[in-house]
C-alpha cells in the first residue's frame, strides 16, 4: 500500500496551494493521511482531483502520542478499521461507536462527507480553490476545532451560515473540542451543543457531536467525499463506499 502520512499539522499549507502538481496527483493518486492544517490539502485536492483525503490521525501527535496512550482494545480496534479503509474495496459501514457520542439534533442524512478542522475550512473557501458551493448541497459536514475562545467557534459557523453553506448540508458531526476557552469546564456555559444550535436556528438537520476525530484523538478517519448515512438519533455513522479505488489498492 502505498501512502502519505502527514507528520505534523502547521499553519503553512496556505502558502504552498498554489504550487500543488494537480496532474501528478491526478496521474499517481495516494491516500494522504493527517489532520489540522493537513484539512487544507484535504479541502484543495478534493475540489481539483477528487482525491480522497483522509482526515485522520498523523505520525507524531497521532500514531506516535495519542495512539500510545489508548487502551489496547482501542488501538486494535482502531488498527483494523485503519487497515480495511485503506487497503479494502468494500464500504466500511458503521464506524465503532463510543459513549462520548451525542445527539444534539435527532435525525436522519446520506451524502458526502466534507469537513476538518473548521477553521480551516472557512480559509479554503477564501481562496481560489475553494469548493464549489453546489458541492455542499446534501452533505454531511463534520468539523472539529482547536484552540482560541468558544467565541470564536460561534464565528466561523456564522461565516457558514452567511456562506450559504449552512442552508445546503444534511447532516453535521462535530469532534471533541480541545483547548478552547470557555468550553473546557464541565458547567460551561453556552456548551457547544448550545453554540451549534443557536447558529443552526431553525434548520432541521440532525448532529451528531463529541465524535473522536480531530486533535482530541486517537482519531476515527473521515474519508473526505465518500458517502456516508448519519443517524443522530441512533448515534451512528456509517461509511457506504470504498475509501479508496482499487487503483489506489496494492
Amino acid at each position: 500500500m502505498r501512502a502519505i502520512i502527514a507528520n505534523d499539522g502547521g499553519q503553512t499549507a496556505l502558502g504552498y496551494l498554489d504550487l500543488i502538481d494537480v496532474e501528478a496527483i491526478r496521474a499517481d493518486p495516494k491516500p494522504i493521511l493527517g489532520y489540522s492544517d493537513i484539512s487544507l490539502l484535504h479541502l484543495v485536492l478534493y475540489a481539483r482531483t477528487g482525491l480522497v483525503g483522509f482526515h485522520a490521525d498523523m505520525a507524531t501527535p497521532g500514531f506516535g502520542g495519542n495512539w500510545q496512550a489508548a487502551p489496547a482494545t482501542r488501538q486494535a480496534e482502531l488498527e483494523k478499521l485503519y487497515s480495511r479503509l485503506l487497503t479494502g474495496t468494500e464500504p466500511i459501514g458503521a464506524l465503532p461507536a463510543s459513549p462520548s457520542w451525542e445527539c444534539w439534533r435527532a435525525g436522519r442524512a446520506e451524502g458526502r462527507l466534507i469537513g476538518g478542522v473548521i477553521n480551516r475550512i472557512v480559509l479554503a473557501q477564501a481562496t481560489p480553490y475553494a469548493l464549489p458551493l453546489e458541492w455542499f448541497d446534501g452533505a454531511v459536514l463534520f468539523w472539529e476545532e482547536m484552540g482560541g475562545l468558544a467565541s470564536y467557534v460561534w464565528s466561523l459557523l456564522q461565516v457558514l451560515r452567511h456562506s450559504g453553506i449552512l442552508d445546503r448540508i444534511a447532516g453535521m458531526v462535530v469532534g471533541i473540542p480541545r483547548e478552547i476557552i470557555g468550553l473546557e469546564a464541565p458547567d460551561a456555559s453556552p456548551t457547544l451543543a448550545e453554540i451549534v444550535l443557536d447558529v443552526l436556528g431553525d434548520r432541521d438537520i440532525p448532529v451528531l457531536g463529541n465524535v473522536e476525530f480531530g486533535h482530541a484523538g486517537p482519531n476515527l478517519p473521515m474519508p473526505v467525499g465518500i458517502r456516508a448515512a448519519l443517524d443522530a438519533g441512533q448515534r451512528s455513522l456509517s461509511l457506504l463506499e470504498p475509501a479508496v479505488c482499487p487503483s489506489v489498492v496494492t
